[in-house]
């Protein structure tokens, strides 16, 4: 019995799990599995560039024409052909457990082996009955025919699979960035609110210092008072108990003395503390203390461009305008910069845009070209967001897309030359908009891009709007 098996074993290595007939021209992949060069060969072909090939048993990879002729293999597999014994069938013949015959037949309506005795029993008498060798051919084909949508199906699960890891990647990649963006603007206003923090605690020492030394001096003036007071009372005890004589003397000077006597009341110090030591709890209140007056630079604004008198509204003209050609000024794309430069400290600024379909804003390095075309990128000198083709990005290279959930028609702008940081705000509903990292040398000055008109849907202009910025909030040079 343990060799029967045995034959049976290696009968069952020497067939092809494609074709399921003995190997022909047998050749191992790489995960060791063999089969005919010819079945592997057409079925590498079917699968078609840019398909990954996996094993057709064990689903590993492979390289296409990626397997090596097995000899070894070969021989034995003619050994066992030339035994006479067909694939599927070991040494063993299989007996029917009632009857000890052979399974020659096979019952379509059942589905099993049965042998001539069962055949004409009552169980399969009337049943459609047709011998083993023609039925297992029969369903070869069929089962052959079967694995080609199988492994379609199973080609589109692993699609799906690699599709769904691939989002789940991407997916983690963004709440990594929320999660740090969060962080970051968390870690920004908590600084902020601490440098607010001691602003306000500076501010109330010296309320305190003021107000204590003007009450001070009240005391000290009333205590002067009383002291005299007091003085002019003992004297004038004093002398309605001397004698008659020495009470009349200067009698008439002390009473002059009494009766010009006449309190000086304290300066009035009010204690109410002033109403100024409010705890900013938003971003924007707290970057409020950096506000700046921004007004637009005419010296570097493009023709196409018409500036408000006050210089705090820009907007796309119809026709170009005869102006000088300056070098500071921009010649090919239709911006303008703003007046104010900044090299250092903290600064905050806030622009309207409306419902224009088109702008950008931000900030740029002084010595950015104004002439011919330039990329708007950290990398030639502009830390810039904005909206095109209904898209808001930040102009990182490649851009950035920023999905918004409300449509600002405000954006905050705020510069921290230190940090190395402009942050964009949606002031309409207080959300983050985008944060450019990095290092900043020499000076930069905000920057404005109203857009093209596209036929009067955006001819509205940008606008300067005003910040307010409280005494000493504005920090650094």
């Amino acid at each position: 019995m343990a060799a029967a098996a045995t034959a049976g074993e290696i009968q069952d290595e020497a067939i092809c799990s494609i074709c399921l007939g003995y190997l022909t021209e047998p050749v191992t992949i790489a995960c060791g599995h063999n089969f005919c060069r010819a079945c592997l060969t057409r079925y590498s072909e079917e699968k078609g560039t840019g398909t990954p090939l996996t094993c057709p048993q064990c689903r590993a990879q492979f390289q296409k024409g990626e397997f090596k002729p097995n000899t070894q293999l070969n021989n034995i597999v003619q050994r066992i052909a030339q035994l006479g014994l067909k694939p599927g069938k070991g040494q063993k013949e299989d007996l029917c457990e009632r009857h000890e015959e052979r399974l020659k037949l096979f019952c379509e309506e059942d589905g099993e082996t049965i042998c001539l005795v069962c055949e004409k029993s009552r169980d399969h008498k009337s049943h459609t009955v047709v011998p083993t060798e023609e039925a297992a051919q029969e369903y070869k084909v069929k089962l052959q025919g079967a694995l080609g949508p199988l492994r379609k199906e199973l080609e589109e699960a692993l699609a799906l699979t690699s599709k769904e890891k691939k989002k789940t990647t991407e997916w983690q990649g963004k709440v990594k960035n929320k999660r740090e963006m969060i962080a970051g603007e968390f870690n920004k206003l908590h600084t902020l609110l601490r440098e607010e923090e001691q602003l306000l605690l500076h501010s109330l020492e010296q309320e305190e210092r003021k107000t204590l030394q003007r009450l001070q001096e009240n005391v000290t003036k009333l205590s002067r008072q009383s002291s005299s007071l007091q003085q002019l009372i003992t004297e004038i005890e004093r002398k309605c108990q001397q004698p008659v004589t020495e009470l009349l003397k200067d009698v008439k000077s002390t009473l002059s003395r009494s009766e010009n006597v006449k309190l000086q009341e304290p300066e009035a110090v009010s204690t109410d503390l002033k109403n100024v030591y409010k705890i900013s709890l938003d971003m924007r209140e707290a970057l409020e203390r950096f506000g700046v007056d921004v007004t637009l630079d005419p010296d570097t604004a493009h023709p196409y461009l018409v500036l408000s008198e006050d210089r705090k509204h820009v907007r796309r003209g119809d026709t170009r305008q005869d102006l000088p050609d300056k070098p500071e000024r921009f010649d090919y794309y239709a911006c303008v910069l703003g007046a104010e430069r900044f090299a250092g400290g903290r600064r905050y600024w806030e622009v309207g845009v409306g419902d224009k379909t088109r702008w950008a804003l931000g900030v740029c390095r002084e010595s950015v070209s104004r002439k011919g075309w330039v990329t708007c990128s950290p990398g030639n000198g502009y830390w810039a967001v904005g909206l095109r083709d209904g898209e808001y990005k930040a102009f990182t290279s490649p851009r950035t897309p920023l999905p918004l959930s409300v449509r600002p028609g405000r954006v905050g702008i705020f510069l921290d030359y230190e940090a190395g940081e402009v942050s964009f705000y949606n002031v309409t509903d207080g959300s983050h908009l985008f944060t450019f990292t990095g290092t900043f040398s020499g000076t930069l000055r905000p920057y404005f891009y109203p857009g093209v008109n596209a036929g009067g849907t955006n001819a509205a202009p940008l606008t300067i709007c005003p910040v307010l910025a409280p005494a000493g909030g504005n920090l650094g040079p």
